[in-house]
């Protein structure tokens, strides 16, 4: 086990309120993840009060389980204010960490305290060395890295960064990079980075390829996948590094939160009592039946496409019963693949989802026609339903039959935490001394924690005249610890000669011990707390005059030929493969004008090498998408001949939604940085006029790049292959979308690592909102291109170039547009 302890790795759990509290402590938890009121990407979730969290900390400090609460949302300019409170409360009660997204609460975090512990979330897009790299001048405490990372990767990042790490081991996907998915914002303002998710990827679409729809059959769910199960690879997880195993689950049932944190921690206890055995089929159905779409390893075990979206439904099933073998007048007959009991509740699924579904409570059981006490292990069995649950004239054979709910399930894991006895104990010691005439000495302590309190009789101590007090006696008396939280571990008797004190006493001390160990152990843990005004550092810049000028962003060869038509002087490359770009750098360089050339969304380990490739062609400066990127070219920056380095541009998936995350990005080196595009208008105005607007880029017209995903389309549905070394690239031969319910076709492009982008097939435009960002200072300009000709290139430059100069207005901009173009236009995020 190459000297790993067992004190070395925590089992983190959810929890969505007080019962999901209780049961992860009860069931076995370490840690506990929680979110209050605003400020946490499960707004959906009942979530705690501010005010709870005294009262949460000295609950899980009692039980010795740290409490982490979720930040892991992006903070707008207005809301700074607010989010100080919030940490300051969280520092006042004693939370043992907060897990964040925002770098710029990060940086206000740090001015608040040196010392308050900080996780970086899992929506901070943390997939390389580098990225945690770019992190260590805040003094994170754990990185949770991004769920596309696998095992041999997360080894690697823990080997070259040394920075505890933090994996999600169980529960739903996302599709999408988490912090990369604009979908929920652009269809219904409802961002995925404000925990608002509308599950846009649990919907089903139509596969569009080259323009014609592929038939799939009763595959609809094109980008919905399976759940996360990684039970059975803890062993190597624990072996790769990975400090904390993270259970997903802060909308889940109490129940469920049982079940799940109860099988991880046998789990974890197995492999350090020296086995490597794998979890029991019944244990693996029973994490089943709490939740689950399916089970998958993810990626942790590299990617595979196949295994990861079946794509038939998009909700949870359960235990996969069998198929209807026949149809009879009151019951179904089923060849039982898992165990059955009456009471417990099934679903009929005849393959489409998105119609009803014939299910309820199983009535009785039969095997050939005689009614079956207990539970049916399996076989060929009878199946009767209640009598109005199901439409048995609904079901066909072959339908296949899903256990949904397993009550005796449920009461046992409620049982696990509704109880009156402590969760956990925990050893004590006791130390006494004493000699006649003075008082009787102990020194109480709590193994566990370390902390010893004193305790003495107020009566002294006097000679026994028979039965003096012994080491019997006090581990009689002291040992009658039931109902706390604490057990006898040793006793160390040291007392001079035969004495005796009266009962009473020995009960006092034994209560009073217990008071104040308990309340050492519930005592928050104390920080440094500075004042800070969050607005201290805001620029509030009177607007800079200067003449504003266009960027275009262009995907094809054609378009950057088009673009350096135009009056545009800087044009950035975005292209799917970098063998793509010399021949934009030699077409913009030949035009006179300059080049920037964009790196990929994601960067995981060893893809460093795509960085130098772009530094060797030379550009003028470099569209930077990820913090790894942004460590890479700060380092090579610094040791740069005569400091000649291109220019650095963050991009939007940077997500700077506020001054300060914009003052970070700036003061680690770049020229200037995009708005992320969960603002609204108000929200980017409130922005702008606190950030130095000279330094700021808008996008002002683009396709919405929605999904970003490890989960390639092109793989899974066009070819046999189940990753990029055996799929045969389709995807350099086709032009994949996915149309929606309402028929749009929304493009699906793919990068230099095979990832995929989901962009909104209707593009939107800020016009409208130009004259105002002018007015604020704001000179930089860009317009984005997906599949446009040359021609509309030319069109969209010219309209927007007329309305910097003032010779249109923005809503002439808007409806020329809407106009000439065949989906329309939409105004997009900014008007939510």
């Amino acid at each position: 086990m190459s000297g790993i302890r067992k004190e070395d790795v925590e089992l983190l759990a959810p929890a969505g309120d007080w019962d999901c509290l209780r049961a992860a402590v009860a069931n076995g938890a370490d840690a506990v993840f929680f979110g209050v009121e605003k400020f946490n990407a499960r707004a959906r979730a009942n979530n705690f009060l501010m005010d709870e969290l005294p009262d949460i900390m000295s609950f899980l400090h009692l039980y010795g389980v740290k409490g982490y609460l979720t930040f892991n949302i992006l903070v707008f300019e207005e809301e700074l204010p607010e989010a100080k409170r919030l940490i300051e409360a969280c520092i006042e009660a004693g939370v043992d960490a907060v897990i964040v997204q925002d770098l710029g609460l990060v940086k206000m975090i740090r001015d608040l305290s040196p010392d308050f512990p900080i996780h970086g979330s899992t929506q901070m897009t943390i997939t390389s060395p580098e990225a945690v790299e770019f992190t260590k001048p805040f003094d994170l405490e754990v990185v949770v890295l991004g769920r596309e990372n696998n095992l041999k990767q997360i080894k690697t990042i823990g080997e070259q960064a040394k920075l505890p790490m933090e994996v999600f081991v169980h529960g739903a996907l996302c599709v999408s990079y988490s912090g990369q998915c604009l979908t929920s914002e652009m269809w219904g303002g409802r961002s995925a980075n404000r925990g608002e998710c509308a599950q846009a990827c649990r919907l089903p679409y139509d596969l569009m390829v080259d323009g014609v729809q592929k038939p799939m059959g009763d595959v609809a769910y094109l980008l919905s996948p399976k759940d996360l199960a990684a039970i059975e690879l803890m062993p190597e997880l624990i072996e790769a590094g990975v400090k904390s195993f993270k259970i997903e689950g802060r909308l889940k049932t109490p129940e469920y939160v049982a079940n799940v944190v109860s099988k991880y921690r046998r789990a974890i206890d197995r492999y350090f009592e020296g086995s490597r055995a794998k979890p029991t089929r019944e244990e693996m159905r029973e994490l089943e039946q709490s939740f689950s779409r399916g089970f998958t390893y993810g990626f942790l075990k590299g990617t595979n496409n196949k295994l990861l979206v079946e794509g038939t439904y998009p909700k949870s099933r359960g235990v996969f019963l069998g198929c209807v073998k026949q149809v009879l007048r009151d019951a179904v007959i089923c060849e039982l693949e898992a165990p059955l009991k009456r009471g417990d509740g099934i679903v009929f699924d005849a393959g489409d989802p998105t119609k009803k579904e014939e299910g309820g409570r199983v009535y009785d059981l039969r095997r050939k026609g005689v009614k079956l006490e207990g539970e049916a292990p399996g076989g060929l069995i009878e199946i009767v339903t209640g009598r109005n649950d199901v439409n048995l004239g609904r079901v066909h054979v072959g339908d296949r039959i899903w256990k949904t709910n397993d009550p005796h399930l449920d009461k046992r894991m409620r049982q696990s935490f509704e109880t009156d006895k402590p969760y956990r104990t925990f050893p004590v010691t006791v130390k006494i001394t004493g000699r006649a005439g003075e008082p009787l000495r102990t020194w109480w302590m709590d193994v566990p924690t370390g902390r010893t309190v004193a305790v003495e009789s107020e009566l002294p101590l006097a000679p026994a005249e028979k039965r003096p007090m012994d080491e019997t006696l006090f581990t009689e008396q002291f040992g009658r610890l039931g109902g706390t939280i604490y057990e006898l571990g040793g006793l160390d008797v040291q007392l001079e000669g035969a004495l005796i004190v009266p009962m009473r006493e020995l009960n006092a001390i034994r209560r009073q011990a217990v008071e104040l160990l308990t309340a050492e152990r519930q005592k928050p843990r104390a920080y440094t707390h500075r004042t800070v005004e969050p607005y201290a550092d805001a620029a509030l810049p009177a607007p800079e005059a200067g003449a504003a000028r266009l960027i275009a962003l262009c995907r094809t060869l054609e378009q950057v030929k088009a673009a350096v038509e135009t009056e545009v002087e800087l044009i950035y490359a975005d292209f799917e493969f970098i063998k793509q770009f010399p021949a934009a750098v030699e077409a913009v360089r030949a035009a006179g004008k300059k080049i920037a050339l964009a790196t990929p969304r994601i960067h995981m380990p060893g893809e460093t090498g795509y960085f130098r490739n772009i530094l060797n062609l030379k550009p003028d400066a470099i569209l930077v998408r990820n913090t790894g990127a942004m460590y890479y070219f700060m380092k090579e920056r610094m040791s740069a001949p005569n400091g000649v380095h291109p220019e650095l541009i963050g991009d939007f998936s940077l997500n700077i939604a506020n001054h300060k995350t914009a003052e970070l990005f700036l003061d680690a080196g770049c020229a200037r940085v995009t708005p992320s595009y969960d603002l609204n208008i108000q929200q980017m105005v409130d922005m702008l006029r606190r950030s130095s607007t000279a330094k700021l880029e808008i996008v002002i017209h683009q396709h919405m790049p929605m999904f970003h995903t490890e989960h390639c389309v092109y793989c899974t549905f066009l070819s046999e292959g189940t990753d990029y070394t055996n799929c045969g690239r389709p995807c350099e031969e086709h032009r994949a979308s996915l149309q929606d319910r309402v028929g749009m076709s929304h493009p699906v492009r793919v990068d230099e690592g095979c990832r995929n982008t989901v962009y909104n097939a209707i593009e939107q435009s800020g016009a409208e909102y130009l004259r105002n960002f002018m007015e604020l200072g704001v000179s930089s300009y860009r317009v984005e291109f997906l599949e446009e000709s040359a021609e509309k290139v030319h069109e969209v430059i010219g309209l927007y170039s007329r309305a910097l100069r003032g010779e249109l207005s923005g809503t002439q901009v808007w409806k020329t547009l809407k106009a000439t173009n065949q989906l329309g236009v939409t105004r997009g995020q900014l008007v939510k």
